[in-house]
């Protein structure tokens, strides 16, 4: 059906432009000679149709849309004319042996060609594109992005016969464009003026419903500046589709989008030895465990992107590995290896059979409050599992092994924190003994929490106001580092280049540039704010208390392990206390025992005489002396 009416378009398309070039001849001859008749003789009128249809050919006049003319179609138009009018006289002099009735008729014909064709299609793109009457359904919005974007969205909303939008006015992200029009659309301000802008629309009646960013890189303390003040004046804030929604051609989608949280969090960008990540992985064999997991997964994507030879994906969760290998489709190499990492034979058996010369170590167990009820399970997969992997790396060639661990091993007030300083420690000491006698470098990274991953109060949030609400927060006072999946795992990557090509301070460990801590309430209140909602007007948030295992702030560093900078930006490096492989080995094996047996209490003493900084918050009680502590 729709193939039929474009082929109906196109015959009316070549139907009205034949009767616009019909007509131009006569205009042009009574412009060139007054008095004669401009009719007669006729068969010039009928070589004038066919010259525009031969000339119109290689700039696809038949297929353009009025509707949408712009003035690449205008141009197109014009370059048509001059072809159409030389054909024209050509034929005349050249085949009829018809001399012109005036030497200015050929420059005459042009212009009334080009006019008669040009007119038509303008008027009705002006017809299409008016603004619809006061009273109709369209909702007043303002542009923010006074860029190509909000040209494009511009362009779109006046091709629509019944447009879902009144653009009011534009802001742009510098002074200099105050004052001008884009599309007849004035530039009310900069976006740092939101606030005040806003409350002049206000007074004036006219505040729009929704603000549409138009700049798809807006993002960071400037957009969330402008959620502020759009928030003050009850404002929507929301995304202009992609540009590949919006197709001036055919459909075309103006569906807002929701700006995304990571938005708010995004920071510059910092700068990766791409050809040092390139050197590391391509051509060679990569296992990855946990890969099914939020890092995993992002590890594969970006693991798999350089080129390895051989790509291990290891998880002892079936679903997250199909996930995983549905979206990568066919690569080179692939393997999908479904194992638990506290199953030390099995993961042996692996590694002599696959030999991977690099291993990224991702599989834990992550979330404090289920491994405070299952403290064992916790021991086992993140420092047994951890030894597992390194011991079974090591012996089967491995030239780097790379730990991905948390912000929640420093100063540890959970068994899951305390679990992962264990394993940085087992793998603290595999580095110094490899720089001292060579072998398996185990480069240690440290950062807090990512965006989005499984068991996140991202997603928490997501689904608490999709029910409604409430939202629920700890404590007022909970912080929180976050950055995004995408940039830590680039940062891992990075770390990896570094930790394994120079020498670093015994027992290192890289921690990555997370910013500033953010107040969990301010993200539940952002949350709600992106809703298009309220914060505790149309969705209340509700404090918790701290629950087992938590901490008020978390830390990147120990008291003691004061950050040290790097070359690469992004990259800091910490220096704890080290131990002994031999030694931190033999109490992971007395750990392991203690948990094979069920005694937890045997297992957790252990832990703590490894780990002395970790304050156990076993059941969140604690919470109220650790509040008072931290904010004196």
């Amino acid at each position: 059906m729709a193939t039929h009416r474009s082929v109906l378009r196109i015959a009316l398309n070549i139907a009205l432009d034949a009767a616009l070039a019909a007509a131009a001849v006569p205009l042009s001859r009574w412009l060139a000679a007054p008095g004669a008749n401009p009719f007669m003789p006729a068969w010039p009128i009928l070589w004038g149709a066919s010259a525009l249809l031969l000339a119109g050919v290689p700039f696809r006049l038949s297929t353009q849309y009025w509707r949408f003319a712009t003035i690449a179609d205008l141009v197109g138009v014009a370059a048509a004319s001059v072809a159409a009018t030389a054909l024209f006289t050509i034929g005349l002099v050249a085949i009829a042996g018809v001399r012109p009735d005036s030497p200015a008729m050929p420059a005459l014909h042009m212009m009334s060609l080009a006019l008669l064709l040009s007119l038509p299609r303008v008027a009705y793109r002006m017809m299409q594109g008016e603004p619809q009457a006061a009273g109709s359904l369209s909702q007043p919005v303002l542009l923010v992005g006074a860029g190509e974007g909000a040209d494009l969205f511009l362009s779109a909303l006046s091709g629509e016969r019944a447009p879902p939008f009144h653009v009011i006015g534009l802001l742009s992200l510098g002074q200099s464009q105050t004052g001008r029009r884009i599309q007849g659309t004035p530039i009310l301000g900069a976006v740092d003026e939101a606030e005040t802008i806003l409350a002049k629309l206000r007074a004036e009646d006219r505040l729009p419903g929704t603000m549409v960013l138009t700049d798809a890189d807006m993002a960071g303390p400037v957009l969330a500046q402008l959620l502020q003040a759009a928030d003050r004046e009850g404002v929507r804030v929301a995304r202009a589709p992609r540009p590949t929604a919006l197709d001036l051609r055919g459909a075309i989608s103006l569906d807002l989008r929701p700006v995304a949280i990571e938005d708010l969090l995004n920071r510059a960008q910092w700068k990766l030895d791409r050809d040092g990540m390139a050197r590391l992985v391509a051509g060679r064999r990569v296992l990855i465990t946990g890969a099914g997991g939020t890092i995993g997964a992002e590890l594969v994507r970006q693991v798999a992107a350089l080129g390895p030879e051989t790509l291990v994906l290891l998880d002892n969760g079936e679903y997250g590995l199909w996930q995983i290998e549905q979206e990568l489709g066919p690569v080179p190499g692939l393997r999908i290896v479904i194992a638990d990492i506290r199953d030390a034979g099995r993961i042996r058996a692996i590694m002599q059979a696959l030999r991977p010369e690099l291993v990224f170590h991702a599989a834990a167990l992550k979330h404090v409050p289920m491994v405070e009820r299952n403290p064992t399970e916790g021991l086992l997969t993140n420092a047994c599992g951890t030894r597992h992997v390194a011991d079974a790396a090591r012996a089967a060639g491995a030239s780097a092994m790379v730990l991905i661990s948390t912000d929640k091993a420093v100063n540890p007030a959970s068994v899951m924190g305390a679990a992962k300083r264990l394993a940085e420690m087992y793998c603290q000491a595999l580095d110094i003994d490899a720089r001292a006698k060579g072998g398996m470098r185990c480069i240690t990274v440290r950062f807090g929490n990512v965006l989005g991953s499984t068991g996140s109060v991202v997603p928490l949030f997501q689904r608490q106001l999709a029910r409604g609400g409430p939202l629920t927060v700890t404590h007022p006072d909970m912080e929180r580092y976050f950055m995004t999946v995408r940039e830590a795992v680039g940062l891992v990557l990075q770390a990896s280049v570094v930790g394994s090509a120079r020498h670093v301070t015994d027992g290192g460990i890289f921690v990555l540039d997370m910013g500033e801590p953010v107040k969990i309430v301010d993200l539940a209140r952002q949350m709600i704010r992106l809703a298009g909602l309220r914060p505790e007007l149309d969705v209340a948030i509700e404090f918790t208390g701290l629950r087992p295992g938590e901490k008020l702030y978390e830390e990147m560093f120990h008291g003691r392990e004061p950050p040290t900078p790097t070359e690469y930006p992004g990259l800091l490096m910490a220096t704890p206390r080290t131990a002994d492989a031999t030694v931190v080995g033999r109490a992971i094996d007395d750990i392991a025992a203690a948990c094979h047996a069920g005694n937890t209490a045997r297992a957790l003493a252990l832990l703590a005489r490894l780990v002395p900084e970790f304050d156990h918050n076993a059941d969140g009680s604690s919470g109220s002396a650790r509040i008072e502590a931290e904010t004196a």
